[in-house]
């Protein structure tokens, strides 16, 4: 089977079989080329079998720095990618790089399923994200443990964010633990980037400072993205 586009783009954060999740960031240095990039990415996988050793979906998305994409996919093992990448992935980066010359790919980081997710807004939780806030945290160190615990800080200051910093355009955040142990992937669905904007603008409480000044925490980042492109096997 070939691979299909969906049209709402939308990834499902816990579809069933996810054992291991890969994400990696490229840069490609204008707006135009970030739409051309996606489009060879489409035409790429679409005119190609679906990789049948044990990836589930593949999600792009598109910085709203003009500059970036992200790459969000789901495997049932990290080996399932090993075997990808001796396979499958240098004939696609080929055609790809051929349609769109000069990509610069920067990182991959290896995540587990998302450890926990949180509906943001219940009137928003069944929209298409308009926006993903992609909230990357690095820690001084592997500490597995360290990131749950984080991630867990994280829950108590939204629990104590009930009606006083309120949350409208939230879909849903999605934490994922680094396999390393040394960081936390948050993803982040808006139905809009007003809406992002509006609840990182709104007043923090003592439990977020918390959360800022966790021990052992030695960076954090958000990135906003548009959803681009999402693919799976067709049936």
């Amino acid at each position: 089977m070939n691979a299909v586009a969906h049209p709402d783009a939308r990834t499902d954060f816990h579809r069933p079989g996810v054992g291991a999740v890969l994400a990696s960031t490229w840069r490609v240095g204008t707006p135009e080329r970030q739409r051309a990039a996606v489009e060879a990415i489409r035409t790429t996988w679409e005119s190609r079998e679906w990789p049948a050793l044990g990836l589930l979906s593949y999600s792009v998305y598109t910085g709203t720095d003009g500059d970036t994409l992200l790459h969000y996919s789901q495997w049932t093992t990290e080996q399932a990618y090993e075997d990808f990448v001796l396979t499958y992935r240098g004939d696609r980066n080929a055609e790809i790089d051929a349609a769109v010359p000069g990509i610069e790919r920067v990182v991959l980081h290896r995540y587990a399923p998302p450890y926990r997710s949180r509906v943001l807004d219940e009137p928003s939780a069944r929209a298409l994200p308009g926006a993903v806030a992609v909230v990357e945290v690095d820690f001084e160190g592997p500490d597995h443990e360290r990131q749950k615990d984080w991630v867990d800080t994280v829950f108590t200051a939204m629990d104590g964010d009930a009606g006083k910093r309120p949350a409208h355009g939230g879909i849903g955040a999605h934490f994922h633990l680094s396999t390393d142990g040394t960081r936390v992937l948050n993803m982040a669905e808006w139905e809009s980037e007003e809406a992002h904007t509006e609840w990182l603008d709104a007043p923090l409480d003592g439990a977020w400072a918390r959360v800022h000044r966790y021990p052992g925490l030695a960076a954090s980042r958000v990135r906003r993205y548009t959803p681009a492109l999402s693919l799976s096997a067709g049936v």
